[in-house]
């Protein structure tokens, strides 16, 4: 039996058992998936631990402290220098399968980052997420609070030394929410608008990361959030007519990304939808 695990701390709630589980029934796996909470300072002392397992995941805080483990990485952990997912075996190699997950939410969306892309928020995911529209040909703004100012300026430096002519730009927001001002005052049109801030997030769900006037001149809507199963930004969009869609998509993408890795795994479209309905009814 496969056996596989996802490393973290503190992991508190976690669906990632759930979803992986499916997804080995899915694909006919007989297999394990458990949680391993280990603090930062006790990680090199568990990778003989680690070794046990045919694979498994890694989130906050071991994204970065997991690659010395790691004997190569695929370029999807080097361009981002993060691992989430590492594949164990006679060599030990990293992969980014948060990337896999985002790009794969977005073409199941129906968007396209080769477009006019607006990414609120430059955290971790946010510049993973800014980093990749523009590698895949977007026109990207990047909007952010002045505080953070300075790390979307690292992204855009990041992006544009590993490929001098991508179009990536920063937008900085000069009150709580984004609006057509921080903009340029005249508000222009964006193909795809994501959210990549914690802005709506259980338990504060009666907040949005922009106005609504910011939504209405953007085609499609992407929320990192998923929790809760709407968010207000997820439900303003779809009642002003735009294809909308929340983070789960892109937590079970990413899980089906690892499994393909791992065991060479396939999944129907309609599976996984399926799969992120359900999940979405858990939270």
């Amino acid at each position: 039996m496969k056996k596989y695990a996802l490393i973290g701390h503190p992991l508190g709630h976690s669906l990632s058992p759930k979803i992986h589980t499916r997804l080995m029934q899915l694909s006919g796996i007989e297999g394990s998936y458990e949680l391993l909470d280990i603090p930062p300072e006790e990680l090199a002392g568990n990778f003989g631990k680690l070794a046990e397992f045919d694979g498994f995941n890694a989130t906050i805080p071991h994204k970065v402290g997991i690659i010395p483990y790691c004997d190569r990485l695929d370029g999807s952990a080097e361009r981002f220098g993060s691992v989430n997912c590492v594949k164990n075996g006679e060599e030990k190699t990293g992969y980014n399968t948060d990337v896999f997950g985002f790009t794969r939410s977005i073409d199941m969306l129906g968007a396209k980052l080769a477009s006019r892309v607006l990414v609120i928020g430059c955290g971790g995911v946010g510049r993973m997420i800014a980093a990749q529209a523009a590698y895949s040909g977007g026109d990207v703004t990047v909007a952010v609070l002045r505080d953070f100012a300075g790390d979307a300026e690292k992204t855009v430096s990041a992006v544009k030394e590993r490929m001098p002519d991508a179009k990536i730009n920063i937008a900085v927001i000069s009150g709580e929410v984004l609006s057509a001002d921080d903009l340029g005052g005249e508000m222009p049109e964006y193909d795809l608008l994501i959210n990549a801030s914690p802005v709506g997030m259980f338990p504060k769900t009666d907040k949005m990361p922009c106005t609504e006037d910011v939504i209405r001149h953007c085609s499609h809507v992407f929320d990192v959030v998923y929790n809760p199963k709407e968010t207000l930004l997820y439900k303003t969009a779809k009642a002003l007519g735009k294809p909308a869609m929340t983070g789960m998509a892109m937590l079970v993408l990413q899980a089906a990304a690892a499994q393909e890795i791992w065991n060479g795994a396939e999944f129907a479209e309609g599976d996984l939808r399926q799969l992120i309905s359900d999940m979405e009814d858990l939270v």
